[in-house]
């Protein structure tokens, strides 16, 4: 038996039992699916690739025997087996789902907290240097600020998301069913029902999605998960916060998430958003809250069915219901009908019926804003415990005050962003002609974009849209432009209140960003901001593009430095500093667990604040599920109450003080190793060749286009396709390329292992390569690399590899990769033979359609070969869980 087989062996003997078994459960079910579509020839055809591809792990199948096998299937035959595999994956996906929740459960202790909890934040912190009274002050700033973008990186179709949640549903109702009973076959027949129709369902889009469709995708997470999750984390703060009084007491817990979004609003490159879109965008994103806090108004008014003579209402209640039967004698007539002597219940059937009207735009009865119908809760909440009913003040009621605190009548803050050499431009036409002048669409475009964020703040109030981010900001002239164009846009008393934010994305521009700064605080509007917010600037940084400028390892010390820089800026000049990262799901662009990644910050740069961009494929993994999403949340809030200790910022700041010299050394050789491979002659075509760079626009990905303009070089292509398309290759070169030459920099073993041991940074980079090579396949790379028929190129990326796993190894003392992250390695070990059966699919279809012969198919093999590669990259973003 080979290391590998054993290694693969060892990893299926630790699948818990209950995994294993819905696994094989699943599979048996597709196979039987794929038997009835397609008869006993396909299932057959799947198991000799899977088979094959498992032999070739362990060394008995060679890799030109399955080029051989894929090869000699006829085109259509390919493309079944390629969406086999892609729905097995979904399958298997889902199978974790269900390991990781029970998981969960099964640690839920509420005597010891499971680690990342904000239970175990909470004790540590009590626990810690500051007391109670650091923990009162840390609760009371924390704030969580996820912002749901749009960007093109969940493969999935919708039909194919909401199919896979129904095959949830219905392994949830086979679990929960007697074994043997009616129900239990009941669901089984409903599980094979569900997976029949996963597997007839495309797994391509024959569109291409516009953004109002990006808009109901994410807002999908929000009727499912997000909005029901929410308040059930705030409890679970406030329970560990005072165990023995949660509901029957004034909560502790602050609601500290605010969700943001750019999905309608973020128009950089992308000619799809329009001011139109964004109007629409927050007029659905209302409509989804509205529904959303209608329905729970209506569960929590009929179930408080306190009798009024054992529960009096206040005067302050009666009072409201008075106006409220004064003004609507109809309405109230009908409820009080329906609710004799329960006046609590009365007053929030009412607020119901307001909800309704606002949603309906009943000017009449409608809530003018969401702080109107915050301000008739509390009047229940406070009648409740005047009359010692408490644990109804603070129970369910409080649950719906959070919900609203949280999402008001918007749901998210809609940010804008726009690049600024537009604004330039635009300024530019404006200057010369005046907004009464001839201007081109693009700068109309820019003016009605501030007219609508107008709109938005007088219909749904300042806070649902007063963001505008500035893309690739070189000075603060770039912030002042904004402010002008307002100017230009609309007169003083109508302009909208904006917060201008700056987002650096290159290492030049991460290292000017102090001073860009102080430019800033000397614009009037800056000023007048300040004293409005209490001295609140933020600031964004973007992780995707400094990676793709400088690699990896330099961008990840750039960022460092950059927080460091930017948090004693703060200090200097009395600023309350929230940093915005531009962070994208995929370690190449920044990703990984946010969890960590907030440990590893430069001291003083969280402060109790974390705001961070959630993209594709993670919006559907971390919002999938309630248990999950709630799991996610927790984590950050964890991560930022721990990041804000003193404790932790000085492990932090005396590890950098030791190594940094070093990871100097590390990240100046990174970064030339790094730039001389992607400065090479040649390398943008070659880069095209040996990937489906140029095939992903053909997914429909997403409504934005895949490069900023119509230029073919690096420079114009976006973060997201560079990663995917390397992903796909199986390199994942953007997630380590060059840390093995700067490991090598550094002569002493012993000092970089230290490092790796005391300085969380650099383990958080050491711990997101290790993560990529794991996920890397050296052999299958050689043949997707061997495309671009420039073995020099091919020896040097490979070269590289060898080296960069050999250091990580060594310097993490692992054995193997991912060594002490069991899970996640059993998953990885399990995963890639499969992984492996697509990619041999996918070089098919590259090789054929990069070959001299290309020209010479017929467009009906053209085509399907396009779909077979197509479906291929679908499948491997599905088994290696991430696209870019």
């Amino acid at each position: 038996m080979t290391a590998v087989s054993a290694e693969r062996d060892s990893a299926r003997q630790e699948v818990p039992e209950q995994l294993r078994n819905d696994v094989k459960l699943l599979g048996e079910m597709l196979g039987t699916v794929l038997r009835e579509s397609g008869g006993e020839d396909l299932l057959a055809d799947v198991e000799k690739l899977r088979h094959a591809v498992i032999g070739a792990r362990d060394g008995s199948v060679t890799g030109e025997e399955i080029t051989a096998l894929v090869a000699a299937w006829p085109l259509e035959r390919a493309k079944q087996v390629a969406r086999a595999f892609t729905v097995y994956f979904h399958l298997a996906n889902l199978a974790e789902e269900h390991q990781r929740m029970r998981t969960l459960r099964e640690r839920d202790d509420a005597a010891n907290p499971p680690r990342e909890s904000l239970a175990a934040a909470v004790r540590a912190v009590r626990e810690g240097a500051g007391g109670e009274e650091r923990l009162e002050e840390l609760v009371a700033g924390m704030e969580f600020h996820p912002v749901l973008t749009a960007h093109p990186t969940e493969a999935r179709r919708r039909a194919v998301s909401t199919a896979i949640l129904r095959i949830s549903a219905q392994l949830d109702a086979w679990h929960s069913a007697h074994q043997g009973s009616t129900e239990a076959a009941e669901a089984h027949r409903r599980l094979l029902e569900e997976i029949d129709l996963l597997w007839r369902t495309s797994q391509l889009r024959y569109t291409r999605l516009d953004p109002l469709d990006e808009v109901r995708t994410a807002l999908a997470a929000f009727d499912e998960t997000i909005f029901s999750v929410i308040p059930h984390v705030y409890r679970s703060l406030d329970r560990a916060l005072d165990p023995e009084n949660t509901g029957v007491r004034p909560p502790r817990a602050v609601p500290f998430v605010r969700y943001g979004t750019w999905i309608g609003g973020d128009r950089d490159g992308n000619p799809f958003v329009t001011h139109e879109v964004t109007r629409e965008a927050m007029r659905i994103q209302s409509e989804h809250v509205l529904r959303g806090l209608e329905t729970a108004c209506e569960r929590v008014a009929r179930t408080l069915t306190a009798y009024g003579n054992l529960t009096p209402a206040s005067p302050a209640l009666l009072d409201a219901l008075s106006s409220a039967r004064a003004g609507q004698p109809a309405l109230l007539a009908e409820i009080s009908e329906r609710s004799p002597n329960e006046p609590h219940r009365r007053f929030l059937l009412y607020a119901t019926a307001r909800l309704r009207a606002t949603r309906e735009r009943d000017a009449d009865l409608a809530y003018p804003n969401a702080e109107a119908f915050l301000a008739d809760l509390r009047t229940v909440q406070e009648s409740l415990a005047a009359a010692g009913a408490d644990r109804q003040a603070y129970g369910e009621l409080q649950h719906l005050i959070w919900q609203a605190e949280t999402f008001g009548f918007h749901l998210a803050e809609l940010e804008i962003r726009q690049h600024s050499e537009v604004h330039a431009a635009a300024l530019a036409e404006l200057r010369e002609h005046g907004p009464d002048g001839e201007l081109t669409e693009r700068t109309r475009e820019v003016l009605d974009t501030i007219r609508v964020v107008s709109w938005i703040q007088e219909r749904f109030g300042v806070e649902a849209c007063r963001r505008y981010i500035v893309s690739f900001t070189r000075s603060a002239d770039d912030i002042a432009a904004v402010y002008e164009l307002a100017g230009y846009a609309l007169p003083a008393d109508r302009r909208p209140v904006l917060d201008v934010i700056p987002l650096f994305e290159t290492g030049a521009d991460l290292d000017a960003s102090p001073g860009v700064l102080d430019g800033m605080l000397e614009l009037p509007q800056m000023q007048e901001r300040l004293e409005q917010s209490g001295r609140r600037v933020e600031v964004m940084l973007g992780y995707s593009d400094s990676a793709k400028d400088v690699g990896p390892v330099s961008a990840t010390l750039r960022l460092y430095d950059a927080q460091a820089r930017l948090a004693a800026w703060a200090r200097r000049h009395d600023v309350r500093l929230t940093l915005f990262h531009g962070r994208g799901g995929s370690l190449g662009r920044g990703g990984g667990p946010a969890s960590r990644a907030l440990l590893a910050q430069a001291p003083g740069s969280v402060d109790g604040r974390f705001k961070v961009t959630e993209q594709g494929e993670v919006i559907f993994a971390r919002y999938g599920q309630a248990d999950l999403a709630r799991r996610h949340i927790e984590q950050v809030g964890h991560a930022v109450l721990m990041a804000s200790t003193d404790e932790v910022q000085e492990r932090e700041r005396s590890a950098a003080l030791k190594y940094r010299p070093h990871a100097d050394t590390i990240a100046a050789a990174a970064q030339r190793a790094y730039l001389d491979l992607i400065n090479a002659d040649g390398f943008a075509a070659w880069f095209s060749r040996v990937s489906p760079l140029e095939e992903l626009g053909e997914l429909r990905l997403g409504s934005r286009p895949a490069r900023r303009g119509a230029a073919r070089g690096l420079g114009d292509l976006r973060a997201i396709p560079w990663v995917f398309a390397w992903t796909q290759t199986r390199v994942n070169l953007p997630g380590w390329y060059g840390l093995g030459t700067g490991l090598a920099a550094v002569s002493d073993l012993s000092l970089l292992q230290d490092a790796y041991r005391e300085w969380p940074m650099f383990a958080s980079l050491l711990d997101n390569a290790e993560m990529s090579l794991a996920k890397t396949d050296r052999t299958i790379a050689e043949r997707y690399l061997a495309l671009g028929d420039r073995p020099e190129m091919s020896e040097r990326v490979l070269a590289e590899y060898d080296l960069t796993r050999d250091l990580v190894l060594r310097v993490t003392g692992h054995y193997r990769l991912l060594e002490t992250r069991r899970v996640l390695s059993r998953a990885v070990d399990l995963r890639n033979p499969y992984v492996d059966a697509l990619s041999h699919l996918q070089l098919r279809a590259l090789e054929a359609l990069r070959s001299e012969d290309a020209e010479t198919l017929s467009p009906e093999d053209r085509q399907h070969l396009e779909r077979l590669l197509l479906l291929s990259v679908s499948g491997v973003a599905a088994g290696l869980q991430n696209t870019g």
